[in-house]
């Protein structure tokens, strides 16, 4: 749809400066952006404008970490580490999405909040169950927003009912499900999703670097989130030198053809930042995982000082809220917490720069998206913040960064994905 969107609009010109345009024009040609304008230009004067007076324009959000089955225990836990919270919570729900029905009932009320909040872009896990990953993929597509979805891979480390049988039939069950879903949707691809290091055999690792140079298909994973986790990768891969080098021995850590995002990297060592940097790896940053499971702090001003790719994930159920201003507002605090008590030569991240990364930071992972300028994807987002008053006037810097800190979804009037307005009404079944 060609399409001219009216109000204040702000996106990022840089990793550290916001574009503003108050009572600005936004320009939607067939789906793209042709960028905003404080008049609109003569040879777009026929599109038709929607106006949204005072609101907020911004790009959409983009989540690069998501556990869809995660969802319906979101909240519960947190008092535990990392391991101790994956046995007692997150293996027991995602057995449950054996069952079809249940799987439905969980994937509806997952699907219609990502749907309503800021998130237009999303990197997704599911369950190592083919069918209720399918029927996640549907639902979904359904709502319009542009997603990468992932059937989990394991075949160690995990209770029996999240087993695979052998190494061989989780690589044919995945086999078969990259072939039923690569060309079915429009707006909804697979990922190769491996869950992590301790829970896939070397054998089952390699079967999967095979299937990502079959299909030339992207890559999920976590990579050094708890000092628990990164001692059992040790024991289990002596060879590799690093937890990243064990991913990357099996061809599954970026380089050319293979986009890879690394959820967390909070402890990264040993020329880890190297590698991932050369490989052109995306960290998702997790903030609020991290604190929730006592995993630590992600050195993010390290990774952007190193020219690595970071973007934000909410990482539910580690982190309790699919808001990616959450993310935004949490990587701003804990990188206080870097600064002040671990290492003063890395300074807080700025406003700008954690938008940035929930924008055009992750949403460079799916192309030309996160941002307003000409030829991106036309993704936006109308925060409707009167519902928060102030007593002083704000301008359109301090207003986004009080959306930012509030991190109240229920201010999204409307939301546009690929230049199509998301119909944010509770969908029936």
């Amino acid at each position: 749809m060609n399409m001219i969107l009216k109000g204040n609009i702000c996106y990022s010109k840089n990793p550290t400066e916001f574009e503003i345009a108050e009572g600005g024009y936004l320009v939607c040609l067939k789906g793209a952006s042709k960028g905003v304008f404080h008049e609109i230009p003569e040879e777009y004067s026929s599109f038709p404008v929607i106006d949204y007076g005072g609101c907020v324009i911004i790009p959409g959000l983009c989540d690069l970490h998501v556990h869809a089955p995660q969802y319906a225990f979101r909240g519960l836990g947190m008092d535990m580490e990392l391991l101790d919270w994956l046995e007692n919570y997150t293996f027991p729900e995602e057995s449950k999405y054996v069952e079809i029905d249940y799987a439905n009932r969980a994937y509806n009320i997952f699907t219609e909040a990502l749907k309503r909040g800021a998130t237009t872009r999303a990197c997704v896990f599911a369950t190592l169950h083919s069918p209720a990953t399918v029927l996640l993929m549907e639902k979904l597509e359904r709502t319009g927003l542009v997603t990468l979805v992932g059937k989990v891979n394991m075949d160690r480390n995990c209770p029996d009912i999240l087993r695979s049988k052998s190494a061989e039939a989780a690589y044919k069950a995945t086999r078969a499900w990259i072939l039923s879903t690569k060309d079915r949707f429009k707006n909804t691809s697979p990922i190769l999703t491996p869950r992590f290091i301790p829970a896939c055999s070397d054998e089952l690792m390699t079967m999967l670097g095979n299937l990502q140079k079959e299909f030339k298909l992207p890559v999920q994973s976590h990579l050094s989130e708890n000092k628990g986790e990164i001692a059992w990768v040790r024991e289990l891969c002596p060879e590799a030198a690093t937890y990243a080098d064990a991913y990357n021995g099996f061809g599954l850590f970026g380089g050319a053809g293979v986009p890879t995002i690394m959820a967390h990297c909070v402890w990264t060592e040993g020329g880890e930042d190297d590698l991932i940097k050369e490989n052109g790896v995306y960290v998702a940053h997790c903030p609020q995982s991290n604190m929730n499971l006592s995993s630590g702090i992600a050195p993010v001003r390290r990774f952007l000082n190193k020219g690595i790719r970071v973007g934000l994930g909410s990482d539910v159920a580690g982190g309790c809220h699919t808001s990616i201003f959450r993310a935004m507002s949490d990587a701003i605090q804990v990188s206080k917490l870097y600064w002040r008590h671990i290492d003063q030569n890395d300074a807080p991240l700025s406003v700008e720069e954690a938008f940035y990364l929930g924008t055009a930071g992750g949403g460079s992972f799916f192309g030309k998206t996160g941002s307003f300028a000409e030829g991106y994807e036309f993704d936006a987002v109308v925060i409707d913040d009167s519902g928060a008053p102030s007593s002083n006037p704000l301008n359109l810097k301090e207003r986004l960064a009080r959306i930012i800190y509030l991190s109240d979804e229920n201010c999204v009037r409307a939301k546009y994905v690929r230049g199509k307005k998301i119909d944010l009404g509770v969908t029936g079944r």
